[in-house]
């Protein structure tokens, strides 16, 4: 039985929220649920209430909630100051290891967001190509920029390469700027880009879109492609770098892009992303370099910062011990294949898609190669499994599991009873008696 309860004091907070925040939040999870602390791989709300946390801040709490060394690097620096708006040794630090570790990245440049580097990429490849259109993939998030926001979730999706937009308030002069594509289709985005190379800026694409895995080969042939025209490729690894290996998805996939945009854990969960690759590319960053006709500019309050770069620093310092990603992999595979037994065993159509690190169920048969095929998922059961897990103290968005390094066999062996219970509760399944 659940031993979920909701205090006094948490819903008092839930309706002050009401009162000043549209719907009730910052925009985040939609869930009514206020986190009063984190540690390692749980969380707590203000009733007291303990989660399994597989949230983990929308990714960036790789290492755990708290890590000490972490909290310890961030305590050494607070008393020396907050910010600067200059350079500082954290931050030059940072870079190097970055640039060490990510193939492509020959230099780079910090912002605070993972969609201002999404968007200071795809100018940078406006600046670098002279030209203005940028391709994207159906389903692609790249951040919350006007041109990020076509095509991202399209209740009803156009004709490629038509776009869609996703929010009201995009001028519509946008649509003509962004051409989309279907991930995982090769031929398709070949034809797209040898008819509309001349006005083509650059390509950005999630290596691992969402939770969809590159198709053996896609990624391959869309360097080739790209490299054949000398259109830059994109990397948005925003959520895989440094999550998939010490050298994010590109290494892990074996496909160096021209750039590539980083968030999430190289903050270690402070406000700290960048936009990294090719010298000759962020060569417009630098008036000195590119002239002022050429140059990219970029300025930001906390670019940079080093409260985030020593959470960064030392986030990536425990990456880089033998072991760590191992260990997170294997995690994520014992939760994987303990789901996919549940599955079977209930006989309910179902695919579990994504890598160890990061995953989901999909409440649907077939391959999930492309966003349409996404949607062929049946929401009703995936907000019932949601909404059943966090009942068992099982906390995750609406979509993805992240796994992190600070969760361990407890933590999966009450997160495959949750979901054993939360498939055993679905309405109309025949596997409706639940376990106590």
């Amino acid at each position: 039985m659940s031993g979920i309860t909701r205090s006094e004091a948490e819903l008092a907070l839930v309706e002050r929220a009401r009162r000043v925040l549209p719907a009730g939040g910052f925009g985040n999870v939609s869930f009514d649920i206020v986190i009063r602390e984190g540690r390692g791989g749980r969380v707590w709300d203000v009733s007291g209430n303990e989660y399994v946390d597989f949230l983990l801040g929308s990714g960036p709490m790789f290492v755990g909630h708290a890590h000490p060394e972490v909290v310890a690097a961030v305590r050494e620096q607070l008393p020396k100051g907050f910010t600067f708006f200059a350079n500082n040794e954290p931050g030059i630090v940072l870079a190097e290891r970055i640039v060490e570790a990510v193939p492509c990245a020959e230099q780079l440049r910090y912002v605070s967001t993972g969609t201002e580097a999404d968007l200071y990429a795809m100018r940078a490849a406006r600046a670098f190509r002279g030209r203005e259109k940028i391709v994207k993939f159906e389903g692609g998030y790249h951040g919350m920029s006007d041109y990020s926001l076509m095509s991202l979730a399209p209740r009803r999706p156009a004709n490629f390469p038509r776009p869609v937009p996703d929010s009201a308030g995009i001028p519509r002069s946008v649509e003509d700027e962004v051409l989309i594509a279907p991930f995982n289709d090769v031929a398709a985005v070949e034809r797209l880009i040898e008819s509309r190379h001349d006005e083509i800026a650059g390509v950005i694409v999630e290596p691992f879109q969402r939770l969809l895995p590159p198709a053996p080969g896609f990624l391959q042939a869309l360097r080739e492609i790209t490299a054949r025209f000398g259109i830059p490729l994109i990397f948005d690894e925003v959520v895989t770098g440094f999550r998939f290996a010490w050298g994010g998805a590109q290494e892990y996939y074996g496909v160096t892009p021209d750039l590539c945009t980083l968030g999430k854990i190289v903050g270690g969960g402070f406000p700290l992303a960048a936009i990294a690759g090719r010298a000759e590319i962020m060569a417009h960053f630098d008036r000195s370099r590119v002239g002022e006709d050429r140059f990219l500019f970029q300025v930001g309050t906390l670019s940079g910062n080093p409260v985030a770069a020593v959470a960064g620093l030392a986030t990536l310092d425990i990456l880089r011990r033998p072991g760590a990603y191992e260990r997170v992999f294997a995690t994520g595979r014992a939760l994987m294949e303990g789901f996919a037994q549940v599955l079977r065993e209930a006989g309910v159509p179902g695919r579990v898609v994504g890598e160890p690190p990061l995953f989901d169920v999909f409440f649907a048969e077939g391959e999930m190669r492309d966003y349409r095929a996404t949607l062929r998922a049946d929401a009703a059961k995936q907000r019932h499994v949601n909404a059943a897990l966090r009942a068992r103290g099982v906390l995750k968005g609406d979509s993805k599991f992240y796994v992190s390094l600070a969760h361990d066999e407890r933590d999966v062996a009450q997160t495959l009873d949750a979901f054993r219970h939360a498939i055993a509760t679905l309405p109309g399944e025949r596997a409706s008696a639940a376990p106590e």
